[in-house]
């Protein structure tokens, strides 16, 4: 059963990790498809707690952060994530990791996260393998999507490479219809996009990243890739067990 309403009364847990890297354009696609949403904040006290109560979610959204899956020794919330995302996964319930997300799932799944050759900042096209063009990345098709990363990881065993980029190999990866991770930002909207290029100021002069460069690259691809986005969640939500 699919579409709006087939998912009435399923709940969806977001594990967030800053304030500003929310679900934006995410959630009323969640919303659209019948699911209650629930915020766990991984920087609050309990979180472990939280997300042990949250074990019986139809699904578990974890979001980017601006923290290293590989600085576990400088975040508490690290640890606990990558022990509930192993039980979940090992049981083969979905989830959906968004940069962050997907560096630890990654992780969960046995691979090591480090930093990579180059930070990627700013919209690129993202190639779909084979397998992707079968999947619900295959929306994302010849539409520049958001990078804002520099780490990487290994293809886990056992899942497959949805999507590659050049600057990246790893970009989407899954196992059947319930998992799906990506490495770039799909929900990120025009707001959250402006909030980043303020935040990240000193983040971007690093690595000389002009910042009004990126506000025109959002201008041209910004809106397509949020239909992109879109369609492209709600396929693989669609496609849900």
């Amino acid at each position: 059963m699919t579409g709006p309403g087939a998912d009435a009364r399923r709940r969806a847990v977001v594990v967030q990790h800053d304030e500003a890297v929310g679900l934006g354009n995410f959630e009323p696609v969640l919303r659209e498809h019948g699911y209650e949403i629930s915020v766990v904040s991984a920087r609050a006290p309990g979180f472990a707690a939280a997300l042990d109560a949250a074990s019986d979610a139809d699904l578990l959204v974890v979001l980017g952060s601006t923290s290293g899956v590989y600085e576990a020794d400088r975040h508490e919330f690290i640890a606990p994530e990558i022990a509930h995302l192993r039980v979940r996964l090992a049981a083969e319930r979905p989830a959906l990791g968004v940069c962050f997300g997907a560096q630890i799932i990654a992780a969960a799944l046995g691979e090591e996260v480090r930093p990579g050759d180059t930070v990627d900042v700013g919209y690129r096209e993202v190639q779909p393998t084979i397998e992707g063009h079968d999947s619900a990345v295959r929306h994302i098709v010849g539409v520049p999507v958001a990078e804002w990363h520099g780490d990487t990881f290994d293809l886990p065993t056992g899942v497959t490479l949805l999507a590659s980029s050049e600057a990246y190999r790893n970009e989407a990866y899954g196992i059947g219809d319930w998992l799906l991770a990506v490495q770039f930002h799909p929900e990120l909207t025009d707001e959250m996009h402006e909030e980043w290029v303020q935040g990240d100021a000193a983040y971007l002069a690093r690595h000389d990243i002009d910042a009004d460069g990126l506000r025109a690259q959002r201008a041209r691809y910004g809106g397509p890739m949020q239909l992109a986005s879109a369609r492209m969640l709600g396929e693989y939500l669609s496609r849900l067990p």
